[in-house]
């Protein structure tokens, strides 16, 4: 049987390998059949690679949009996109590494309106299409809009990352459709609301609930349990308390044996700790991606893929030392 086994606890065992099993009753054979985090889910198959999972992979942020929490508007010019700045923005995130950018064309920060299908197609289609021609890299698209969907695929994106997790009509089935490996999100309530009072029992066993009911209706619709990356929803219809105790207890929807993706590059949670405007968010942004790692993490969406890269160079080279 496998089990999860987090990271400080495995490092506790491989340097006092009696005091483990004394206090936890557990007999730890450090083999195939321990999950440590970060070494679980092997792969994630794109239409153009295979993408391993063995160290965490980085995801860059593109949001083509006027209005993100973060950096709303940072690619337009005018009323437009700026190509020239996207362009710029992609390849610093290409050349330090990401294995992702992240394209999302309506802004889901809280208190955000939706946009018409025909806004957020317009937004995205020409973001990919530039990528696509000059970057050896793959293309998330964050969009939760069935049409939006199935013209990424044509466009040759490699992942769908629905922060609705399919729930807008006709959303599974075109996901189906287009064969891509999916990231199902948690978040209580949409966009508008979610922030009004969000409140639960256990955030934790309720979001592994939420996403194993959406796991299950995939598997429904034809979407096998391969293409699907989990993510808890850090900031989407939750306090801050929340957003940490999921933090704490991450190791727990990583055992579920999903890659796990997680966005908490300068998240409000920071702010209720730190007085820090967004953009002086970094230092604490990459203090929560190392702690995500820890906790089995396979997938980081970041603003900052420079300073997240070194981050995972680090952590990779502390766990490979250590095994």
């Amino acid at each position: 049987m496998k089990i999860q086994v987090p990271f400080l606890l495995y490092r506790m065992h491989s340097i006092f390998p009696s005091v483990v099993p004394m206090i936890t009753g557990w007999t730890i054979s450090i083999s195939a059949e321990v999950r440590i985090p970060g070494f679980g889910p092997t792969r994630l198959v794109c239409p153009d690679r295979e993408l391993a999972l063995r160290k965490p992979l980085v995801m860059g942020i593109l949001n083509v949009t006027p209005d993100s929490f973060s950096d709303g508007g940072a690619l337009f010019s005018g009323s437009g996109l700026n190509f020239d700045a996207l362009c710029r923005a992609a390849e610093t995130m290409v050349v330090a590494g990401a294995s992702f950018l992240d394209v999302g064309g309506e802004s889901t920060r809280p208190g955000a309106l939706a946009v018409s299908e025909q806004e957020e197609m317009d937004r995205v289609l020409g973001a990919i299409t530039c990528i696509k021609n000059r970057f050896d890299v793959e293309v998330s698209l964050d969009t939760s809009t069935p049409k939006v969907m199935l013209a990424g695929a044509e466009a040759g994106v490699g992942m769908i990352n629905d922060v609705r997790a399919l729930g807008r009509e006709g959303a599974v089935e075109a996901a189906a459709k287009t064969g891509l490996p999916i990231c199902l999100m948690h978040m209580q309530g949409d966009p508008l609301t979610m922030q009004a009072g969000p409140q639960y029992r256990d955030v934790v066993s309720e979001v592994i609930e939420f996403l194993e009911q959406r796991a299950a209706l995939c598997a429904d619709a034809g979407i096998s349990r391969e293409r699907l990356v989990f993510d808890p929803g850090f900031g989407f219809g939750k306090t801050p308390k929340h957003n940490f105790t999921l933090l704490n207890r991450l190791s727990e929807v990583a055992a579920l044996g999903q890659p796990v993706l997680v966005g908490l590059s300068r998240k409000s949670m920071i702010a209720s700790v730190l007085d820090r405007d967004t953009s002086q968010r970094l230092p604490a942004s990459l203090a929560l991606a190392v702690l995500a790692m820890i906790e089995g993490a396979h997938i980081l969406r970041v603003h900052d893929v420079v300073e997240t890269m070194d981050a995972v160079a680090m952590m990779t080279a502390c766990t490979e030392a250590s095994l």
